[in-house]
Order: C-alpha cells, then sequence, then structure tokens
C-alpha cells in the first residue's frame, strides 16, 4: 500500500504536467524558463531547477544539500506550482498553531519539528548559526539565536531558540509567513518545518560534525 506522500506525489504529478507553465509563474512569481522548459525555484539560498512538462528536480550545484531535492521537496514543489499562490509579504508571521487546521495538527508538529529543532541545537547554538547562514539564513533579533529563511513560493520562516540553563530544557518556536497559507496547507507546512531543520544538520553544514 502506497503512503499517503507517494499517493500525493502520483496526484501533483498528473496536475503538473497539466498546467499552463506562463499562468503558473504568474501565479507563484516562480520564473518559468522557456529555452530550457523549467521552473527556477529559489530555496534556502540555492537555486533548484525543475523541469517541465516531465517533472525532475535538480540542484544547481554540488554543493546543494540533498534535502531540498529530496522526495517531500518534490511534492511540495509540485504543490506550489500546481496550486499555490502568491501573495505579497505583510511582515505578520504566525505560529503553527495559529494558521488554518494548524490547531488541529499542533501536537504532531510540536514533536515532528519544534522538539526535534530545540534538542538538534539548543546545546549547540554555534552550530545553528553557521548552518543556517549556509542557507542564506538572516540572523534576526528573537529568542537567544534566530534565523529567518526563504522557502520556496516567496514565504518566509523564522527558527527561534532558547538556549537551556539551570531549571529549563532548551525551547524553540517556528513562525511562518502569513502568506504561506496560500502556498501550503497545515500537512505541507510541517514538511518546510522538516525539510529546514534537515537542511541545516545535512552535510557539507559544519553541523553534520555535531551529529
Amino acid at each position: 500500500m502506497k503512503s499517503n506522500w507517494e499517493v500525493s506525489y502520483d496526484y501533483h504529478l498528473q496536475r503538473y504536467s497539466e498546467i499552463n507553465p506562463t499562468e503558473a509563474s504568474e501565479r507563484t512569481g516562480i520564473e518559468f524558463d522557456s529555452e530550457v522548459s523549467g521552473f527556477n525555484i529559489d530555496l534556502l539560498g540555492f537555486r533548484i531547477f525543475a523541469k517541465f512538462p516531465e517533472f525532475k528536480l535538480l540542484p544547481s550545484t554540488d554543493m546543494t544539500p540533498e534535502t531540498l531535492y529530496n522526495f517531500q521537496t518534490q511534492v511540495l514543489a509540485m504543490r506550489v506550482l500546481t496550486t499555490g499562490v502568491f501573495a505579497p509579504l505583510t511582515g505578520t508571521f504566525k505560529a503553527y498553531r495559529e494558521l488554518p487546521w494548524g490547531d488541529v495538527y499542533d501536537q504532531n508538529f510540536n514533536g515532528r519539528c519544534i522538539k526535534r529543532f530545540a534538542y538538534g541545537f539548543g546545546f549547540k547554538p554555534d552550530v545553528f548559526s553557521k548552518a543556517a547562514e549556509l542557507l542564506g539564513g538572516k540572523k534576526i533579533d528573537l529568542g537567544d539565536v534566530a534565523y529567518e529563511f526563504d522557502f520556496m513560493g516567496g514565504i518566509k520562516c523564522r527558527f527561534i531558540l532558547w538556549k537551556p540553563d539551570d531549571e529549563f530544557p532548551p525551547s524553540a518556536q517556528i513562525l511562518f509567513s502569513d502568506n504561506a497559507v496560500l502556498m501550503y496547507d497545515a500537512e505541507d507546512l510541517a514538511v518546510v518545518g522538516d525539510v529546514i531543520i534537515s537542511a541545516l544538520k545535512e552535510p557539507p553544514s559544519p553541523c553534520f560534525l555535531a551529529f
């Protein structure tokens, strides 16, 4: 039996082949290059190429983390290009539970992403900083250390870390720009969190040495 993500992959693969690439580019703000027939996707400081109409996600350099073109990211890319709608940033960021249907899945997101991020980097914030900068992260003044990342489709994600002390373990928060709901649903945004955390942990990131 196929997993939910395998079913989603097959569904979006069919829809992807049927889109009008010019319309998709205008709708999402993602550039379509007609000369080589594909979309240029900017993702965490790297450029990823999505072939069209036969879908394939390709890295631009051999330094691109594999996470940025793995199976889950492929599904996200097809979803964005088939149904996503770009909206300008308003400067407002929301926690996962504040997003539509986010309260239903918040407990899952907390374990899947928040705790994974907090315990993966809370004891080594300097490693998080170095890895974040390799992924084009912009340092922001929140928590003990925080970075803002550009994800595909013009959304931004803020990863905020609080270091442990004598009384409390490390803690974290992940915020999404409010235009994210026009590109992704609640399950997709949990995967967005997964993708960013996995990319932070992946070589050639310096944090690879810490895991």
